[in-house]
C-alpha cells in the first residue's frame, strides 16, 4: 500500500473513532475530489466489483502509480461530472470493436448507465470514485491491448518480445488526461502499418455487410464441378454473394445471375479463387464452394486474430523488413519511399510441414548475411531418419546425391564406421554446393536458435502448388536472385551479374549486408493488399483456433 493510501486509511479510521464524518485531503486541483478510502482499497487489491473483469491485479501497480502521481485525485470527473476527456475515453472504449476487440472487455455496454447517474447528480463519493477507477483501468487495459496485444505471444509459442514495446500506463493516462485530442493520442498506440489499418477497415465495411452475406448462405454445391459453360440454379444468389464480397462489380450482376455459368461470373469466381489461395480457373469445385459456405462470422474472426498478431510486432525498423506470412505462403520485402514504407518485391514460399516437429516458428531476427553456393549442413534428425537408413542399404547412394562425411580430422570415407560416427554424434553430413544442393544456390542468414533461414531451391515445381507446406522449417524462396538482389542493393560492388556468378561459383562465399534486416516470420489469414483486397487463407498450423480458445477466456489474458 501506498504512503499516501496508508494516510487517507488512517485519516478515515480517526474520524471514525472520533464520530466525525470523514473528508478526503485536499487534491492537487481544487475542483476534483480525492479517492475514498474504499477506491484506494480496490486498488490495492486489485479488483472492482463493478467492472466486466472485476480483478485487475495485473495493473495494479500501474493504477496505484497514476493516482499516486496526482497525488490521491480523481482524475476522469471535474465537480462529480465527466470531464471531456473521459467521453472521448469513453467513445473509443465503447467502438472497440472497430479494432477488432471485444468493447464489453472495456464495459462497453456500462458506460452509458454510469455517466447518466453523474449527469444526473444522482452519484455519492463512492459512486464517482468507482467511475473513475473503473475508467482509468478500463483505459490502461485498451491501450495495453492496442499497443501489444491481449495475448503474449510466448504463451502460445510464438517466439516474438513484446517486453521491449510495454508503455509506462500511468503517464501515458496522464496524457489522456489533459489531451485536447484523446482520438489522436489512443489511435498513435496502435501499429501504424498501412496493412494493418487497412485490415482494420475491411473489418468493419465486413461487418457492415454480414447480415446480408449471412442471409446469402450456404449455397447449394452442386453434384459435379460448376465449370465455364455449365448451369447451376442458385446462380442469382451466387450473383448476390459475389457482390457483397466484392468479386463482381455491381454493375454485372444481372448478366451474371443467369442460370448458365457465363463469363462475367466466371472472372468474379476467378477473383475469388485467387483471394481464398486456390488455383484460379473459374471451375468451381468443391474447395470453391466450401470458401463460399465459410460463415461470414469466421472471416471476421480470421480479421480479428490477424490484428491481434499485427499488434505483437515491433512498430519500427532500421529498415523495412521483410515479411513471410505462413498461411499466404508468401514473402514481401518493403523498402522507403520518403517517409512510406512501401512493398518492393513479391514471391511464394514453401514453408514447414503441418505436423509440430516441422512447422516454420513465428519469429523475429535481424538478417546479416548472405550465403552464395552453400553446403547443406544437414540437421541431425533428418541425418539419422532419412539419410543414415538410405546410405547404409545402398552404397553409392552418398555420391549420386552429392553427400559427404566430415569428422573432426576432415573428410571420411562412407562406410559403416562414418555412418556410425554420424549416429553418435562424431560426424556429420553434408551436401555439396551447386544445383542439386537441397538450399539451391544461396542462403539468406538471419541467426536464430531454430536454424532456420531463407534458401533457394532446385526443386521449383513446388511454388506453382496451392498448399506450400512441405518443408523441414526452413522457408523455400521461389525469386532467389531478386531476394539477393534487394539485400545487397546499398553495395555496389554486387550487380545481378555478380551475384549469379556467385551462385554459381561452387564454392561458398559469405556476404555481409551493409546494413542488417529483419525478417518477420508472422502468421495472418486475413491480409488485405495492396489493391486493398482481402485476401483469406487456410489455418495451416492450428494458430487461429489456439489464440481464439486463449482469447475467449477473457481477462486475466494468457501475458
Amino acid at each position: 500500500m501506498t504512503t499516501l493510501r496508508i494516510l487517507l486509511r488512517a485519516l478515515v479510521c480517526g474520524a471514525l473513532l472520533a464520530g466525525t464524518v470523514p473528508t478526503a485531503p485536499a487534491a492537487t486541483d481544487p475542483t476534483q475530489a480525492a479517492l475514498p478510502a474504499a477506491a484506494s482499497a480496490a486498488i490495492d487489491a486489485g479488483r472492482l466489483a463493478g467492472l466486466r473483469w472485476p480483478d485487475f491485479s495485473d495493473y495494479t501497480g500501474w493504477v496505484a502509480g497514476f493516482y499516486d502521481a496526482r497525488g490521491g485525485a480523481l482524475a476522469w470527473t471535474v465537480e462529480g461530472k465527466p470531464t471531456p476527456q473521459a467521453r472521448e475515453v469513453i467513445a473509443k472504449l465503447e467502438a472497440a470493436g472497430d479494432k477488432g476487440l471485444h468493447a464489453e472487455d472495456y464495459d462497453g455496454g456500462r458506460w452509458a448507465a454510469r455517466v447518466a447517474a453523474l449527469e444526473g447528480g444522482r452519484a455519492g463519493v463512492q459512486q464517482v470514485a468507482d467511475f473513475d477507477v473503473a475508467l482509468t483501468v478500463s483505459a490502461m487495459r485498451y491501450v495495453s491491448d492496442l499497443h501489444i496485444g491481449r495475448v503474449n505471444p510466448e504463451r502460445l509459442g510464438f517466439h516474438l518480445d513484446i517486453e521491449h514495446k510495454k508503455y509506462d500506463l500511468s503517464a501515458l493516462l496522464e496524457e489522456l488526461v489533459a489531451a485536447g485530442d484523446v482520438a489522436a493520442r489512443l489511435d498513435a498506440v496502435e501499429p501504424q502499418y498501412e496493412y494493418y489499418r487497412a485490415l482494420k477497415a475491411a473489418l468493419v465495411r465486413t461487418r457492415e455487410l454480414a447480415p446480408r452475406i449471412a442471409a446469402l448462405q450456404p449455397l447449394p454445391e452442386p453434384a459435379k464441378s460448376l465449370e465455364p459453360g455449365g448451369t447451376y440454379d442458385a446462380m442469382p444468389r451466387l450473383a448476390e454473394l459475389l457482390v457483397l464480397t466484392g468479386d463482381l462489380p455491381s454493375g454485372e450482376q444481372a448478366a451474371a445471375a443467369q442460370t448458365t455459368y457465363g463469363a462475367p461470373m466466371v472472372a468474379a469466381v476467378k477473383r475469388f479463387q485467387a483471394r481464398h489461395g486456390l488455383a484460379a480457373d473459374g471451375v468451381a469445385g468443391k474447395g470453391t464452394f466450401r470458401e463460399l459456405n465459410t460463415p461470414v462470422a469466421v472471416r471476421l474472426r480470421q480479421m480479428e486474430l490477424t490484428l491481434e498478431r499485427w499488434r505483437w510486432v515491433a512498430h519500427e525498423f532500421g529498415e523495412p523488413p521483410i515479411v513471410v506470412n505462413i498461411p499466404a505462403f508468401q514473402l514481401r520485402a518493403f523498402a522507403r519511399e520518403g517517409n512510406r514504407v512501401v512493398p518492393e518485391l513479391k514471391m511464394n514460399v514453401v514453408v514447414g510441414k503441418e505436423y509440430k516437429g516441422a512447422q516454420t516458428p513465428i519469429f523475429a531476427r535481424e538478417m546479416k548475411y548472405v550465403v552464395f553456393s552453400p553446403y547443406w549442413e544437414v540437421p541431425p534428425s533428418i541425418a539419422k531418419n532419412e539419410l543414415l537408413p538410405k546410405m547404409a542399404k545402398d552404397p553409392g547412394y552418398a555420391a549420386r546425391n552429392h553427400y559427404v562425411i566430415e569428422g573432426a580430422g576432415g573428410r571420411l570415407p562412407v562406410d559403416a564406421d562414418s555412418l556410425a560416427a554420424v549416429r553418435a554424434g562424431r560426424a556429420r553430413i553434408r551436401q555439396t554446393p551447386g544445383t542439386h544442393n537441397a538450399l539451391g544456390l544461396v542462403k539468406f542468414m538471419f541467426p536464430n536458435e531454430f536454424n532456420v533461414y531463407l534458401h533457394s531451391t532446385p526443386s521449383q515445381a513446388a511454388f506453382a502448388r496451392e498448399e506450400r507446406a512441405l518443408s523441414h522449417g526452413c522457408v523455400r524462396v521461389e525469386k532467389p536472385l531478386e531476394l539477393a538482389e534487394f539485400v545487397l542493393k546499398d553495395d555496389p560492388a554486387w550487380t545481378r551479374e555478380t551475384i549469379e556468378a556467385a551462385m554459381q561459383a561452387g564454392e561458398p562465399r559469405t556476404v555481409n549486408l551493409r546494413k542488417p534486416i529483419w525478417v518477420m516470420v508472422l502468421y495472418g489469414t486475413a491480409v488485405v493488399d495492396e489493391a486493398g483486397i482481402v485476401h483469406f487463407y487456410r489455418d495451416v498450423y492450428g494458430h487461429d483456433a489456439r489464440l481464439d480458445a486463449a482469447l475467449k477466456k477473457g481477462y486475466p489474458y494468457p501475458g
